[in-house]
């Protein structure tokens, strides 16, 4: 087995991995996972209070 072979099969390696990340990224069992965790930023409901009582006890400093 000569270098070329192995960079050969390492490519081919390489492109399935790939396409089975992307087909498992892409696939409908994941969607409610990925859609969770994209919205995580904007789900937290106190942080308007958490800002507010930071700022008055800046504010009392």
């Amino acid at each position: 087995m000569d270098i070329n072979t192995l960079r050969g099969l390492s490519t081919i390696l390489v492109m399935i991995v790939f396409v089975g990340i992307c087909l498992w990224a892409y696939s409908s069992s994941k969607k409610d996972d990925f859609d969770d965790a994209a919205n995580l930023p904007f789900d937290d409901d106190d942080i308007a209070a958490r800002t507010l009582s930071e700022t008055e006890r800046e504010k009392n400093d």
